[in-house]
């Protein structure tokens, strides 16, 4: 049976809709490697790119994606809420059928070195795949963001896994590493104050004392005049989407704020939104197997879907 790999390569442009089309197009036309989803947002300037394959053309199209992304992306003109560090932020590969862990992990260290050979931009190893515990935490390696990195990897203890001590001058840096799967999950607030929405994330955050599995920060919506608090549930199954929601609408409530609708980038789980929906429809004795599209998936092969 074949290897699938997931990748969410995140890309520094979500306004220039055909500098997007031209970075994505490896992905459309390499074959055995599958598009999923484009998803880009104008004030993140941000694009999450969902895509499955086997190993080997994957591994062939996100590095020319990359290429193509350094050649267009300038990171010394680019405006955005979102942090960022490389024209090609991160790109995380995600084992999905009949791949190990150690397997994503070999080929993130394989599309790494090809990443600075090919183009001259220092890699990071990050996730499951860092060489050192303090590269495990993606904004850990991305703090200082692309303004503040070419003097952090000078330092020894962040010197790149692929690359010497000088970032790209207009595409950065990349973080690359193998990663379970997660999902980005937004919660926008009424008010266009952004400390308000800072506070909140960090309340949330594990690192301030929240939430186990999630990663958080306040991100300004200009162009709707609100807030959002950006959510990363890097485990879904152990802290749910709807703990994450329940306790921005508690801290929400001490400013005098509500929740005026939610997002998810890119692609998610079935279950991830199954268990939200069981507990606030409080279904009691659900099977998953009662879902229709589950079922006829099991059954496509009888049924001749």
């Amino acid at each position: 049976m074949s290897k699938i790999i997931e990748c969410v390569p995140n890309f520094s442009e979500g306004r220039n809709k055909d500098v997007i089309d031209k970075i994505v197009e490896p992905f459309r036309t390499t074959p055995d490697v599958t598009l999923l989803d484009v998803e880009s947002d104008k004030d993140h300037n941000r694009s999450v790119v969902t895509v499955i394959g086997e190993p080997a053309p994957l591994k062939d199209a996100v590095i020319k994606a990359v290429g193509i992304a350094a050649q267009l992306i300038d990171l010394r003109k680019h405006t955005g809420e979102h942090p960022r560090m490389g024209a090609t932020d991160v790109i995380p590969f995600i084992p999905v059928r009949n791949v190990t862990a150690d397997e994503c992990i070999q080929l993130s260290k394989e599309v790494g070195a090809e990443i600075f050979k090919q183009f001259g931009i220092p890699v990071f190893l990050y996730e499951k795949s860092a060489t050192v515990p303090q590269r495990e935490n993606l904004a850990t390696i991305r703090k200082g963001q692309f303004e503040g990195m070419a003097e952090k990897i000078k330092q020894p203890e962040w010197k790149p896994d692929f690359g010497g001590t000088s970032i790209h001058p207009s595409a950065g840096v990349v973080a690359c590493g193998c990663r379970m799967p997660l999902v980005a999950f937004n919660v926008n607030l009424a008010t266009n104050d952004i400390k308000i929405a800072d506070a909140i994330a960090k309340r949330v955050r594990y690192i301030g004392g929240g939430l186990r599995y999630v990663k958080a920060l306040g991100v300004e919506l200009k162009e709707r005049g609100i807030v959002q608090v950006s959510m990363n549930m890097t485990d879904y199954s152990k802290t749910s989407l709807y703990q994450s929601y329940e306790m921005i609408k508690i801290e929400a409530k001490r400013y005098g704020v509500n929740i005026v609708g939610t997002e998810i980038i890119g692609l998610t789980a079935m279950d991830a939104l199954i268990d939200a929906a069981l507990y606030y429809l409080q279904v009691e004795h659900f099977s998953s197997s009662q879902i229709i599209e589950n079922r006829l998936l099991e059954n496509s092969e009888s049924l001749k879907i």
